[in-house]
């Protein structure tokens, strides 16, 4: 029997890589010459990324030719590859065993062991994603939901988990978010000022309420008349 301490821990969720925005590292410096002008791309034949990518192939090939022959055993190879390092949910898992073609019978066997042993926690997820989410990108409960429900998480485990954001810690948050944006939008007009700061609280999430409320308080905080803000916040 497989002892629980075998499987690996649950990882804080990394935040996504960001593109460059100079462009370093793309096509174009992959086939410069350094001592020379840059080549065109069929002077300089298959780039760096070409390479990974060829190399990426096969090492997906040869992972799929070393896999276990028996279904139950290569889903559960599978399962432990993707839980290594990053924590999955119960669909995202079930997923990526239907794309590799693990029988039904062999994943579901796999997936319910897994969550016996701990090593699949939906509750557990939502709880840790939403801890996270919030901290590192301000997003509020409509978005932390949105975000659990494209990862198969259910309903009533999502609602479990936003509704530990209680409505001060998420004005909190908005309002730290508009203070840090502020000061990027003087010297713009006050209508523009508005959408901006209420616009970026609706992407991550927030009720139109609250994001108009919060960034009222913030314009009066920075000096703004209460009585022209009353024209364009009327009745908050």
């Amino acid at each position: 029997m497989t002892r629980r301490s075998d499987w690996p821990e649950y990882a804080p969720f990394p935040e996504p890589p960001v593109a460059s925005a100079s462009g370093a590292g793309g096509p174009e410096a992959d086939i410069e010459d350094s001592d020379g002008p840059a080549l065109s791309r069929a002077e300089a034949g298959p780039s760096r990324a070409s390479a990974r990518s060829r190399s990426r192939s096969g090492g997906r090939s040869q992972e799929r030719e070393a896999e276990p022959a028996d279904p139950v055993e290569r889903a559960r190879a599978i399962c432990l590859r993707l839980l290594t390092g990053t924590p999955r949910t119960r669909q995202q898992l079930a997923d990526a065993l239907r794309k590799r073609e693990v029988p039904e019978e062999a994943a579901e066997e796999v997936l319910a062991r897994f969550e016996d042993v701990g090593l699949i926690d939906d509750t557990a997820f939502a709880a840790a994603w939403v801890e996270s989410r919030h901290h590192s990108r301000g997003l509020a409960r409509r978005a932390l939901a949105r975000e659990l429900r494209t990862k198969g998480v259910d309903s009533a485990v999502i609602d479990e988990a936003v509704g530990r954001l209680d409505s001060d810690r998420e004005e909190e948050t908005a309002r730290a978010l508009v203070e840090r944006k502020l000061r990027s939008t003087r010297g713009l007009d006050r209508d523009k000022r508005l959408r901006r700061l209420a616009g970026m609280l609706a992407r991550k999430g927030y009720s139109e309420g609250l994001a108009l409320r919060v960034v009222r308080r913030a314009l009066e905080e920075e000096g703004e008349d209460p009585e022209v803000l009353e024209e364009h916040f009327p009745g908050l």
